[in-house]
């Protein structure tokens, strides 16, 4: 088999990459060692930048998403008994939000693909890069893999590694060649999907001395929802019940009050961490999304960030086969991570100001109490909250 760019992983940076090569007529082969139902079946964020939603557009998988999607102008801190909303399209010249699942998104680019006759080999094993880098201008990468018990080959100019934190395209790369930075927090989130109404129109992040919660939705009768928990905490132990109590708890008494509870659809814990390589690419291989890093879902910048790589990514491939812009290839790696470290930095903010990190540390609580007092009473604190939220800019290669 060839191709011009082998995308490793299935999911929606690798699903959406495809699509947008595909319709500029640039051939490439997805592979993924899941299946397409179990692909599906993740329960991801749904909070999608501006960014996303008009990259999206252009990859022409918008029609249900404007459908079926929640446009989101503001979202709201819950601190002290109180909610404090901020206003995300009048801080940011009338920018906002898009509140649709990562397996609608998913679901859609697999349609889309599947309508342009796209290849995507789904249960492959054993997927392994080589010659991503070398001295001859002839040699090209290639791609070896497992299918029904049989081993083939798939030749590329280009590979891009959308397979995750744990795939194989970041362990294809030398030890010595790239660096990690990395912080691992103490806690993690309990995640659960209900059949339920929102308790509110908008996102609701909540601190109290108890620990973090979130109020999220996937749509007018579906809701999600997150707290705080210690990392040795099981799903086992938390039942209905106490979920729902325990989130009342952390929620001002007006929010609880109004809060509609029910069985649950999926219950699921989080560890968090923070996780940034550099650089993102080695020779022919370019890592993509959470392959190259990882930020805590406080801020809903995952699903997001991978999206900005895709969109370097997609208009570096562009430029190199259209244009036979090959000198823009070592600006890949820079150009993605002058957007992730500052995405880093909101997540990282964000989780420090609303989640509780240790009993005896009375000097933080009082440091994230004088942080949300002056971010939410000053319109330069909002605006700073804002602008990140809605997600800053995509870099450009040139």
């Amino acid at each position: 088999m060839k191709t011009q760019v082998a995308i490793i992983g299935a999911g929606p940076s690798g699903l959406l990459l495809g699509q947008l090569l595909q319709r500029q007529g640039i051939d490439n082969v997805i592979l993924e060692r899941k299946s397409g139902e179990y692909v599906l079946s993740r329960i991801r964020a749904g909070v999608l930048e501006q960014g996303m939603v008009d990259l999206l557009r252009e990859a022409g998988v918008d029609e249900r998403m404007d459908v079926e999607g929640l446009p989101h102008d503001g979202v709201e801190l819950a601190f002290d008994n109180r909610r404090v909303r901020v206003d995300l399209a009048g801080l940011t010249g009338g920018k906002s939000v898009m509140v649709y699942g990562q397996t609608e998104v998913t679901r859609d680019l697999m349609a889309a693909r599947e309508a342009v006759g796209g290849i995507t080999l789904y249960e492959v094993d054993n997927v392994q890069p080589h010659d991503l880098e070398t001295d001859s201008p002839d040699a090209k990468p290639y791609i070896t893999f497992e299918k029904d018990g049989e081993t083939h080959r798939l030749d590329c100019d280009y590979v891009a590694g959308c397979d995750g934190f744990h795939g194989v395209s970041r362990r294809s790369i030398p030890e010595g060649r790239i660096k990690e930075f990395e912080r691992v927090y103490p806690f993690g989130w309990l995640g659960m999907l209900s059949d339920t109404p929102p308790v509110a129109d908008e996102l609701i992040y909540a601190r109290h001395e108890r620990g973090f919660a979130l109020c999220s939705m996937r749509s007018a009768q579906r809701s999600r929802y997150y707290i705080q928990v210690a990392l040795d905490e099981k799903v086992e132990g938390w039942s209905d019940e106490r979920f729902w109590d325990e989130l009342k708890r952390r929620l001002p008494e007006e929010t609880a009050q109004a809060l509609v509870t029910g069985p649950s659809i999926e219950k699921s814990i989080a560890p968090l961490r923070s996780f940034v390589v550099e650089p993102m690419q080695y020779g022919r291989l370019f890592l993509v999304g959470d392959a190259a890093h990882i930020v805590p879902p406080t801020g809903a910048k995952g699903l997001n960030l991978a999206a900005s790589d895709v969109n370097t990514l997609y208009r570096l491939m562009v430029k190199v086969f259209k244009e036979g812009r090959t000198d823009l290839i070592p600006r890949y790696s820079d150009t993605c991570l002058k957007r992730i470290w500052k995405a880093e930095r909101f997540s990282w903010w964000m989780t420090s100001m609303l989640h509780k990190f240790s009993d005896e540390d009375d000097f933080n609580s009082r440091m994230q109490q004088a942080e949300l007092d002056y971010v939410t009473s000053s319109e330069a604190g909002l605006t700073t909250i804002a602008e990140n939220y809605v997600g800053l800019p995509y870099e450009s290669l040139e």
